[in-house]
């Protein structure tokens, strides 16, 4: 073991987390009280890892345009990759990394029991669908982890969350943070609860961490995306593995075969 982690960390898989009918995470009381939870969940996992004798660890603001977390309640200890505009995702990232981490993740477009449950955006896409199968950002963000050589540890996220990343990562460590009643409600544990058990967790997850395999998606890998709005499908820069734009499959799809799962950033 090397000693360094990434936590990826979005938020609407936190605990306490419903967003606003209509609106999903929004931007009032209910995204004020998800940063906090976000940081703490995060600082949690953090604190797992150091504990445990991590030498770095980096935490990145996955949400939105990565300006989410309250950066002064992060251990000193983590470096912080926040913001937008940077091309392709885990910046920094390379095969010296022992594992990556998922907090506040949520499920993939078209899961029904699923909190806030989207890919990258509920107001632009309908699905996300890699080799054939439809996609989330867990999915999305395993692979390309997969593709520089790094494994995923751990997941905490809600339980429609938890049971999609068990189905693609197999033994991981995962810490459920509520149960869907709605897109926009739950039952959710106490966040302190979640935190706590968050960092327990983490640490039984090491132990397994000799039996972890980087996830990988086929190469070249066919895509397919299906946009909720005709214009957005229409002006959609993607190229394929020849520099040709994703052919127009019907008004709202655009499709082609990509290099790798990186290509799609």
């Amino acid at each position: 073991m090397n000693g360094k982690f990434y936590i990826a960390v979005d938020c609407e898989g936190c605990a306490c987390v419903v967003g606003e009918p209509g609106k999903g995470l929004g931007a009032g009381e209910q995204y004020q009280f998800a940063r906090r939870q976000a940081t703490r969940e995060a600082g949690a996992a953090a604190r797992a890892l150091w504990d445990a004798g991590a030498r770095e660890v980096v935490i990145w603001d996955a949400h939105g345009t990565g300006v989410n977390l309250i950066y002064e309640e992060i251990d000193p200890r983590c470096r912080i990759v926040l913001g937008a505009g940077h091309r392709g995702r885990f910046v920094g990232m390379d095969q010296s990394f022992d594992a990556v981490l998922f907090i506040g993740y949520h499920a993939r477009e078209n899961t029904a029991d699923g909190v806030l449950a989207h890919t990258f955006s509920s107001r632009d896409f309908q699905f996300y669908k890699l080799d054939g199968q439809q996609a989330g950002e867990l999915a999305i963000d395993g692979a390309y982890a997969g593709e520089i050589g790094v494994p995923v540890l751990f997941c905490a996220s809600d339980s429609a969350g938890v049971r999609e990343a068990k189905a693609l990562f197999g033994p991981i460590g995962t810490v459920v943070t509520k149960e869907a009643l709605s897109w926009t409600s739950a039952i959710s544990r106490h966040p302190q609860a979640v935190c706590e058990e968050i960092y327990r967790q983490v640490q039984e997850a090491l132990k397994r961490l000799p039996q972890l395999r980087p996830y990988t998606l086929p190469k070249p890998l066919a895509v397919e995306i299906r946009y909720k709005r005709m214009e957005d499908a229409a002006r959609a820069g993607l190229y394929d593995q020849k520099g040709t734009p994703f052919a127009r499959t019907d008004p709202f799809t655009r499709a082609g075969v990509v290099r790798s799962v990186t290509d799609l950033f």
